[in-house]
C-alpha cells in the first residue's frame, strides 16, 4: 500500500526547512514542514503575508533548495541537485504561472509561448505550431502577433497559462494567479485552471484568499509562522481538517 501511495505522489516535502541568515539573526521562513501533492489533485498552499507560503512555493517548484529536509519530484530526490540539474527537471515537469505575468515585453504572444520550448529538441515550425494551438486553447488565437502591452491583464494571464503548458508539464504551479485581475476576469482564469485539472494536470496554487482556495482546491495546506498549521481535504462539498 505504501509503495502504491508513493507512486501516486508527484511532489513531496519531507521535514523541509528553509532558513535565511539576516545579519546576526536566522529567519526561519519554513521550519520542518511536510507536504504531499498527489497526481491529479488541486492543492492550495495558503497563509497570511509572511507565513512562509511563498518560500513553500519556491521549494515545491524547485526554484530553491531547502536548508534541511528532502524534496521529491515524481519520486526523484531533488534536494541536492545543482542549479542546472534543477532547471532541467523544472523544464520537463513544472509549468509556472506568476502573479506579475512575467511576459517578455518585446516578444509577441506567440513568441512568449514558444520560449520554454527553445531548450527542447524541436524545430522552429513545431514550436510555432504548438504555440498557436495553445493560444487557441486559451481563446487568444486572434492575438498571436500582439505584444503584451496591447493586451488586457486577463489576456496577459491567459498567455502566461498557455506558456506554462508549452512543455506538457505534469504540474502547474500558480502563484496568486488572480492577484492582479478583477474578480470577473479572475474567475475565468480559475475556471480554466479547473478545466486543466479535470483533464489530469496537477495544480498547486499559492494564495492568501481562503474563499478562492475553498472554491477551487480539493486539498489545502495552511502555513503559519513557517510551520504547517493544518491540512484540509474536500470530499464533494464538505471540508474536513486532518
Amino acid at each position: 500500500m505504501a509503495h502504491k501511495e508513493k507512486q501516486n505522489v508527484i511532489i513531496e516535502l519531507s521535514n523541509v526547512g528553509r532558513h535565511y541568515q539576516m545579519g546576526d539573526n536566522v529567519v526561519k521562513a519554513l521550519d520542518g514542514i511536510n507536504i504531499k501533492v498527489e497526481k491529479g489533485d488541486f492543492v492550495a498552499i495558503m497563509g497570511p503575508s509572511g507565513s512562509g507560503k511563498s518560500t513553500g512555493m519556491n521549494l515545491v517548484g524547485s526554484l530553491d533548495l531547502p536548508t534541511f529536509g528532502e524534496i521529491y519530484l515524481d519520486s526523484q530526490n531533488i534536494s541536492h541537485l545543482t542549479e542546472s540539474e534543477l532547471a532541467e527537471v523544472r523544464g520537463k515537469k513544472i509549468g509556472f504561472i506568476f502573479q506579475q505575468f512575467n511576459l517578455i515585453p518585446n516578444l509577441t504572444t506567440k513568441e512568449n509561448v514558444m520560449l520554454p520550448m527553445l531548450f527542447q529538441d524541436t524545430t522552429k515550425e513545431e514550436r510555432e505550431e504548438k504555440a498557436e494551438q495553445l493560444l487557441k486553447l486559451v481563446d487568444l488565437g486572434d492575438r498571436m502577433d500582439h505584444y503584451p502591452n496591447q493586451l488586457s491583464g486577463g489576456q496577459q494571464q491567459r498567455v502566461a497559462i498557455a506558456r506554462s503548458l508549452a512543455n506538457d508539464p505534469e504540474v502547474i504551479l500558480a502563484d496568486e494567479p488572480t492577484g492582479n485581475l478583477d474578480s470577473k476576469t479572475g474567475e475565468k482564469v480559475m475556471d480554466f485552471l479547473e478545466d486543466l485539472n479535470k483533464k489530469g494536470t496537477t495544480i498547486v496554487m499559492v494564495t492568501h484568499d481562503m474563499e478562492l482556495g475553498k472554491k477551487h482546491a480539493r486539498t489545502i495546506y495552511m502555513i503559519k509562522d513557517g510551520k504547517l498549521d493544518y491540512t484540509m481535504k474536500r470530499n464533494k462539498e464538505k471540508w474536513a481538517k486532518e
